[in-house]
């Protein structure tokens, strides 16, 4: 049995993961606070004990804190958890900068979010570290759909971090229970790629679900959406062996299939003659598999990197490509032995 320090744990951000992660760390004991954006959603939360916006039928605890300003959120917190979509973590960095004078341990930021910052073509952890230097940082990611993880389902998942062997020992101890098995990886590029990437090809999954194109079909193309995810995340600095765990194919094979999958549901519904525009419109939660085309695309471009896959997707969301051009553009490519 593992004797646990009991820990401060702050969340920023109350989407459904990061409820989720909330319920899970006071089921494992630790003091916890799930501190929301928007001050209605606090308020909510406080009133109904409910995350009735993004994560509704479970009860958060009476002792499980909700808090709003970041500063005091901060002060006693030992890990801090990222929570937030990948288009808001810089300014959510920021914002803990400006308050990291309140903090009296020394946190480790745990990035949430899955994605690659636009301008910059970073990942979470770099955009931490550019933010927050000298702050420990680390991803936390596998196959985890977020309402499994809060009613207690057995889930897996990977820690991976660059921080010294005794401090990643405790945190992964300290995250993991007999609901939730984390396991330790010094790959926080390759373990960032894939969570990022898997996204992407969700989607096209969703598409070859949406034009019903058979077992077959959908078996070739995730196989071959799995090489290219893990050929491109080895050229952006990842382990090839990463992309073949539970930050890779686990995953990949949860959001590639899982009904509940935003990213997949959204192909399917391209598929269904809906255009991303008019899917994304109004839309409550966010599909970070779109942005993550945009910016890997351009990202390939720049670094003259071939992803056929990606870049039918790419052309799908964004140049209005017929997905049954796409599928014949893959499947017109010039003969190969398979790699």
């Amino acid at each position: 049995m593992r004797l646990l320090a009991r820990m401060n744990v702050a969340i920023l951000g109350a989407g459904a993961w990061g409820t989720a992660l909330a319920l899970h760390c006071h089921r494992a004991g630790h003091v916890v606070t799930l501190a929301p954006r928007r001050l209605d959603h606090a308020l909510a939360l406080a009133a109904f004990r409910e995350n009735r916006e993004y994560l509704p039928g479970f009860a958060l605890p009476a002792d499980l804190q909700i808090g709003l300003e970041v500063r005091p959120v901060l002060m006693e917190a030992d890990l801090v958890l990222l929570a937030c979509p990948m288009r808001g973590l810089r300014e959510l960095a920021q914002t803990v900068r400006k308050q990291m004078d309140a903090a009296w341990a020394r946190p480790m930021f745990i990035t949430l979010c899955k994605g690659l910052e636009m301008d910059t073509f970073k990942l979470p952890c770099a955009v931490v570290a550019e933010v927050l230097p000298g702050a420990e940082t680390a991803v936390l990611s596998g196959p985890s759909h977020a309402a499994e993880v809060a009613a207690g389902q057995p889930t897996a998942v990977v820690l991976a971090t660059q921080a010294g062997d005794e401090r990643a020992r405790r945190v992964q101890a300290a995250l993991s229970g007999p609901t939730l098995r984390v396991y330790r990886s010094r790959d926080v590029i390759g373990v960032e790629a894939a969570a990022a990437l898997k996204n992407v090809y969700a989607i096209g999954a969703g598409l070859c679900d949406g034009m019903k194109l058979g077992d077959n079909a959908k078996a070739a193309y995730l196989t071959r959406a799995l090489h290219e995810m893990a050929a491109l995340g080895v050229r952006l600095g990842g382990q090839t062996a990463t992309f073949y765990g539970l930050g890779g194919f686990g995953d990949f094979v949860a959001t590639c299939n899982g009904q509940w999958s935003r990213n997949r549901t959204f192909g399917e519904d391209i598929a269904k003659g809906n255009s991303p525009e008019k899917l994304l419109s109004n839309r409550h939660t966010v599909v970070e598999g779109h942005a993550a085309t945009a910016a890997f695309a351009a990202l390939c471009r720049r670094e003259k990197i071939e992803a056929p896959i990606l870049s039918e997707i790419h052309a799908l969301l964004y140049a209005g490509r017929d997905p049954r051009q796409a599928i014949q553009r893959l499947m017109g490519r010039e003969l190969k032995e398979e790699d």
